[in-house]
């Protein structure tokens, strides 16, 4: 559990990445016609993937924390990594519905 909340972590890093570099890239005004924030064009899919699919792995693990939480298991996960987890998801779901 403790690998899989570091990774969903990293995923929902990717996402804040993501939407932020969607915005510059929205707003640039680049008379090159360059409007590519960052050139190398696998880490920006790479962060794309990761980010757009942190939503999922998000509630994969806010679902296994749940279970773990109503049967009163320890899970070996941080309260800040849950917190940061938590934020993320709801910003995630308002994100990606309006």
């Amino acid at each position: 559990m403790k690998f899989f909340s570091r990774f969903v972590i990293i995923c929902n890093f990717c996402f804040v990445l993501s939407v932020v570099i969607r915005y510059l890239e929205l707003h640039k005004n680049n008379a090159s016609g360059n409007v590519n924030v960052i050139s190398y064009q696998p880490v920006l899919s790479s962060l794309v993937v990761l980010g757009y699919g942190a939503v999922f792995f998000n509630l994969l693990f806010l679902l296994s924390y749940l279970i773990f939480f109503l049967f009163k298991k320890e899970t070996g996960v941080p309260k800040w990594i849950l917190t940061i987890n938590l934020i993320l998801f709801f910003l995630q779901l308002i994100y990606f519905l309006y």
